[in-house]
Order: structure tokens, then sequence, then C-alpha cells
């Protein structure tokens, strides 16, 4: 792949007649919050008690058809992932660090020793010099110059309220259905117009815009969501020109309400209130996964259509869930969950098909990260020749899919958190991390800690290496400062003395 960097105005320059005419149309199902273990599709060496759990039959269907992946990761916070999804670049570059909402408001609690630095509050633009935001190009507006039609539908979170890059269509998406800068919703029931007044009027910053039909019908927002991205898709029949649906869905973010069309399964299964409510709202994810295979199967479309299932972090199981009694998830045998850089905040449910191209019944255990989905996608739609002004991060897991030889498996990842979300647990608050093959590294910068896990050998992270390997230690945090310094990362300062916190290597 060629990447040219250009300066800050440059567009892409895609000569449309030399693309064939059977590029794939693709599907990128992206799910909120969506934990490792909260799919009947084992993501590990084994069947857990939570993959028992959960009745996600077309998930199963979509692995039967292609490749699922035991090793992928994103961010551990919504904002950095998607972010990094749109950019290609890593959060440590982009400074969108931790999850955006208000564009002169930073999200971070306080922390007693530190203060987190000054990050891209209002997230990433693609128009310069907005206040707080990281400028670049995203690769749908590449997708769009190369003759596809671009269809947004569900949760965006790019961009803060009132910046340019909250809006899908600033990204290059011919059509936005419901995307806006909120992270979360208000609420998943239409009995309450998901968050807007009788008058229409939002009663909540987060309230779901653009859905005003299925107010007052009893319609779950994931099925109205649903309904929509197939009625763009049946808008686009027809056409000459090949499809890319960003079907982002809310679910399965707070709050958990009870999906009424699957809740009474699982309280027949013998869940508790809570965690049946949290097992609908997944269910009814995978019914809107199911329902767009059976539309690309009735319109003649699925062999030429790649189906990429994804999750933006590990799922909310931490320990202030816990505490609080508000906890509706596991990521067992991983520790921890979202907002921490142990497995449970980071590693993900994946699974790609592509009938014909993607080998049926396969696994892939080599990592990738969620800005490696930026050069894959434009690989897919054999988009090989772009400018953008950013850096690319992301490396394509074409070939992974493919079954052609691959980098992957000795490049290191890293994840950079600067900040504190509030909540509490192992390697949730002021972090950074490296993994690179068997060994992953995580450094805390209130304490100056370094954890040390040998990952194959010890998935729950429940053994700290540190001692007995301090060479390793030292390789890896040489290493992990060396990248952080090179891309502009930033890092929090000590409240007592206003100097910055060390890197991992000094």
């Amino acid at each position: 792949m060629n990447i040219r960097l250009l300066p800050l105005l440059s567009t892409a320059l895609v000569a449309l007649d030399t693309l064939a005419d059977d590029r794939p149309n693709i599907i990128l199902f992206l799910v909120d919050d969506l934990g490792w273990q909260d799919t009947s599709v084992p993501m590990w060496t084994q069947q857990t008690h939570y993959n028992a759990t959960f009745h996600t039959p077309n998930m199963e269907r979509l692995a039967a058809e292609g490749m699922t992946f035991t090793s992928a990761y994103a961010a551990s916070i919504s904002s950095p992932s998607r972010c990094s999804l749109m950019t290609g670049t890593n959060a440590a570059r982009h400074r969108v660090t931790n999850w955006t909402m208000l564009p002169d408001t930073a999200t971070d609690d306080p922390h007693p020793l530190c203060t987190p630095p000054t990050w891209n509050i209002g997230g990433i633009s693609a128009t310069p010099d907005v206040p707080r935001t990281y400028t670049a190009q995203g690769f749908v507006s590449l997708l769009r110059a190369a003759g596809y039609h671009t269809i947004h539908c569900g949760k965006a979170h790019f961009g803060a309220l009132h910046t340019p890059g909250e809006d899908p269509r600033h990204w290059g998406f011919d059509v936005n259905i419901a995307g806006h800068a909120a992270g979360g919703l208000a609420t998943y029931l239409s009995e309450h117009n998901y968050g807007h007044r009788p008058d229409g009027t939002p009663y909540a910053l987060n309230a779901i815009p653009g859905l005003e039909k299925y107010w007052g019908t009893g319609t779950f927002a994931t099925e109205a969501l649903t309904r929509e991205a197939i009625a763009a898709l049946e808008s686009h029949k027809g056409s000459d020109s090949p499809f890319f649906l960003y079907m982002a869905h809310y679910a399965v973010h707070i709050p958990i309400d009870r999906d009424p069309r699957y809740y009474a399964r699982y309280i027949a299964q013998g869940l508790d209130p809570r965690e049946a409510a949290y097992a609908s709202l997944v269910e009814g994810v995978d019914k809107s996964l199911g329902d767009l295979l059976d539309w690309l199967e009735s319109n003649g479309e699925r062999e030429r259509t790649v189906v990429l299932l994804m999750s933006d972090n590990g799922g909310l199981a931490t320990q202030s869930e816990w505490r609080s009694g508000a906890l509706y998830t596991q990521n067992a045998p991983l520790s921890s969950g979202k907002g921490s850089l142990r497995e449970g905040g980071i590693r993900v449910p994946m699974i790609a098909a592509w009938p014909g191209h993607i080998a049926p019944e396969t696994r892939c255990d080599q990592m990738l990260l969620i800005e490696d989905f930026f050069p894959t996608i434009l690989s897919l739609a054999e988009v090989g020749d772009y400018r953008v002004p950013q850096p690319i991060d992301g490396e394509s897991f074409a070939p992974l899919l493919l079954g052609q030889p691959s980098r992957h498996r000795r490049r290191p990842l890293v994840w950079h958190f600067p900040n504190v979300w509030g909540n509490e647990g192992p390697g949730i608050n002021l972090c950074s991390a490296i993994r690179l093959g068997r060994w992953k590294l995580i450094y805390h910068y209130d304490t100056g800690q370094k954890e040390l896990y040998d990952i194959p050998a010890d998935i729950g992270e429940q053994h700290d290496l540190s001692r007995r390997h301090p060479t390793i230690v030292r390789r890896l945090s040489r290493r992990l400062g060396r990248h952080l310094r090179s891309v502009g990362a930033q890092r929090p300062t000590f409240r007592a003395t206003g100097q910055p916190c060390p890197w991992p290597d000094e």
C-alpha cells in the first residue's frame, strides 16, 4: 500500500476508471461495549459459562461463514476507539484519550495525585483549526471518492457537541441515521421517545435524534435503527455502485433497558432481572445482524459483501460496578472491564465473513488493533493509493482474512490512557500499555508501578511477573517510552509539584 502524506487541505485522488466493477459491499457492524464473553461464539480456546448464557445465533452464523478473531483489541473507552477507527491513528497520537461530549469540558474525574493532560476534548475533525481537535481525513471520505455509497446508522461519537466532527456527514457519509456527539443514549424505549419530550425537544443531551416516526410505537431503539439501515439499503438497491454501511449500534451501552422481545427467555434461564435485561440487549443486536444478513441473501448481495463485526471496548465490568450493584456482564476469564488496560477492557469479540474469499469456520489468533480497520477496509475496497494529512498507524489485516502472509505477528500494540475515567479497578486510570508477542507491560503514571504478564499462559492477568523478568520489563519500557515520545503523546502531571510524570523508560 502506498500512503503519501500531503498538506492539510489535500483530498483523495482516486482514478475511478481503474477500479473493478465487482468491488465488494462492506458492512462494519460495531457494537457498543460488547464484552469478549457477551456472545455464544467462543472467542477463546474453549466455551465458557458466559458463552452458554447468551443466545446469539446470527453471530454463530457469521462465524460459521468466516473467521473468528481471538486476539482483537480496541481502546478501553469509546471515543479513543472510534477516533482511531476513523483516522487510522493510535490514541497516543490523536490525543482523544477519553470520552468526548462538550467542546469546552473535560470528562476526567479528579485524582488525588495527578492532573490529566490537556487532551483533545473536541474529538477529531476534517476541518483544521478547530480548538482541541485532531485534524485528519477519514477513510469513509476516501470510499465515497472511490464511488462507494456510504451509510452511517447509530452511534457516532467522533466529535464533541457543536464541532464539525460530530456529524457523520463531515466524515464522508452520504446518509446519517441517528449519529451525533453523544456516546450513549437516554433510553432505548420508544415510549419515552428515545429521550425527547412530547413537543420534540430533548430532555437529555444523549437523546437519539432522527427516529421520530417510531416514537410511541413500542419499537425498541435497536430495532428502529435496523429498520432504518435496511431502508437505506433498499433506497440504494439497483445502483451500480457498491455500498459501505457502518452499522454502529448504541446497544449494549447503559441504560440497560429490557428488550421485551427477549427478556422473558433469560428470566426463564434463571438469570436475575439485571442480567436478563442485559442479555436481551445482546440478543437484540444479534437479531439486527441476522436481519442484515437476511437482506443481503434475499437481494443477491451476500456473496459480494464483506461483513466485519467488532466492539469498541470491553464489557462494563469493573470494581465500581460490583460495589454499586450495577454489574450486568462479566468478562472472565479476563480481568477487569471497560476503561481498563487489562484484557477485560481492551480485548473484544470480532468476526469477519466474505463468502468465497474468507475461509469458513476458521479462527485467527494474531493480534490486531482497531486503527487497523482504516487500511483494511480501503484495501478490501481496492482503494490502494490515497493521500491523507495524518500518519497511519494501523496496518491492514486483509492478508489475514484472505489467507496471505502478514506482518502482524511481531508488531507491538500500544494503548495510552493518561486520563481518569473515574471507575475503580486494575489498570483503569493513568496508564499506558504495550503488548509484544506473549508479553504485556502496563505502566501506571501515578505510582510508577509496572506490571508484566505472559498473556497466553495467564490470560486473566493474575500473576505479575515484573520482578521475575526485569530484563523484559526494561526492554518493553524502552519500546513503550520511545514510541509514546515519537508520536507526541501526552502525560499527566503531579499535583504537588506541577512536574510531568515520568515516561515508562525514565
